[in-house]
């Protein structure tokens, strides 16, 4: 695999990584975190205990992270368009098979699709993006953070949909949400089928040996620790915020906040991750991340909790973007899908374990305010690992 010398099509590059996005707003924005917002009436109509509203983000995340596995072979087998494309809409059938049913084990099912396919568009994608952005040396940190805004549309759209419409159909309505977020899927996959997916990659077995974990197993461990802690706010913060007494209006605000703060992103971070050094900058977004995960342990205001998904959010999408800045200035073009999937999986298999734990603590101990402390707690040492990471190889 080798940098080219423009992007793969005559496209403007943000245009193309703009639009490669979507997938990562369909998978990640939509099809993961869209289930906090109606995991509160899902809970009740459906009679979950807190660990098993948990399990629904583990086995979602577990869908992810096998799909993370194969993602580089997959890329080989079928192509760049189809694992884009084909995940996506596999994100979308899952939606749909939510709002379907009730059952425990279906939902399982299309809970772990949802991650098999995020994984597929978000590792292709991302790793795409990465091809396209280094064509603009010059900008190719902004470039890599115009995809990792992607999910922050997803978060936005969905949280200004899916509050109110649960107030308005009352108790019991959360498929009818599951059916809008499909139906939000569709119109946001079409634009994928209508530019030219393609790159000048090519796999060989090579690849692999470009990569060796051993020396950012301590960075691999500060994403993973990233992985738990951020899913523990992502699942249940807008329970927290329900059970405060916060309505349909105020979860919309809570949630529009932390997908609004993706698009000032690339502008915040575009200095920090710039920086080639080791680790430094995904500490420093990352410690960002954790205080925002802290600032609700101040008080339930409505000041305090802005205050969260501000900071939270405007971290949050940052902390992916560093890791393939990170990949980007320490490792050769040929090792790029490689070390990306190691990245997610390490990632993903923090998440994995993140919501069925947390779930449980908070079931046994009565307090969704726990879940915000080891989430805030997770994240901190995260960002201590992550400052430990130095220098791995020279950049591009």
């Amino acid at each position: 695999m080798h940098a080219p010398d423009r992007p793969p099509s005559d496209a403007h590059p943000a245009r193309l990584i703009l639009t490669l996005s979507l997938a990562a707003t369909v998978g990640l924005g939509i099809g993961r975190f869209a289930y906090a917002l109606v995991l509160p009436d899902m809970r009740d109509s459906l009679h979950w205990s807190y660990s098993a509203a948990g399990f629904m983000n583990t086995i979602n995340a577990v869908g992810y992270l096998v799909g993370a596995l194969l993602a580089s072979r997959l890329i080989g087998w079928v192509g760049w368009s189809v694992a884009i494309r084909g995940g996506t809409l596999a994100c979308v059938a899952a939606l749909a098979l939510c709002a379907l049913t009730g059952n425990f084990i279906a939902l399982s099912l299309a809970r772990l699709v949802l991650g098999l396919g995020a994984a597929a568009g978000f590792v292709a994608g991302g790793a795409l993006a990465a091809e396209i952005a280094q064509s603009r040396p010059e900008r190719a940190n902004f470039l890599l953070s115009l995809f990792y805004a992607g999910p922050g549309v997803g978060i936005l759209s969905s949280g200004l949909i899916a509050p109110f419409t649960l107030q308005w159909f009352g108790p019991g309505s959360w498929w009818i949400v599951w059916w809008a977020m499909t139906l939000l899927c569709t119109a946001m996959t079409i634009p994928l089928f209508l530019i030219r997916i393609e790159s000048r990659a090519r796999f060989s077995e090579a690849g692999g040996a470009s990569f060796a974990i051993l020396p950012v197993l301590i960075y691999l461990a500060g994403y993973f620790l990233f992985g738990a802690g951020y899913i523990a706010y992502m699942t249940f913060m807008i329970a927290y915020v329900r059970d405060s007494g916060g309505g349909a209006a105020a979860q919309a605000a809570f949630w529009g906040l932390i997908g609004a703060s993706a698009f000032v992103t690339p502008w915040i971070w575009r200095g920090v991750l710039a920086l080639d050094r080791g680790g430094l900058a995904t500490a420093i977004i990352l410690g960002t991340n954790a205080l925002g995960a802290a600032v609700p342990m101040l008080g339930h205001s409505t000041a305090w909790l802005a205050t969260s998904a501000v900071v939270f959010g405007v971290a949050f999408f940052a902390v992916v973007g560093s890791t393939t800045a990170f990949v980007r200035l320490n490792y050769p073009p040929v090792a790029w899908p490689t070390a990306i999937a190691a990245m997610t999986i390490s990632f993903g298999v923090g998440q994995t374990l993140g919501p069925i734990v947390v779930g449980a603590i908070t079931d046994a101990l009565g307090s969704l305010a726990y879940a915000l402390n080891v989430s805030a707690a997770l994240l901190a040492l995260g960002a201590l690992a992550a400052a430990c990471q130095r220098k791995v190889g020279r950049s591009p």
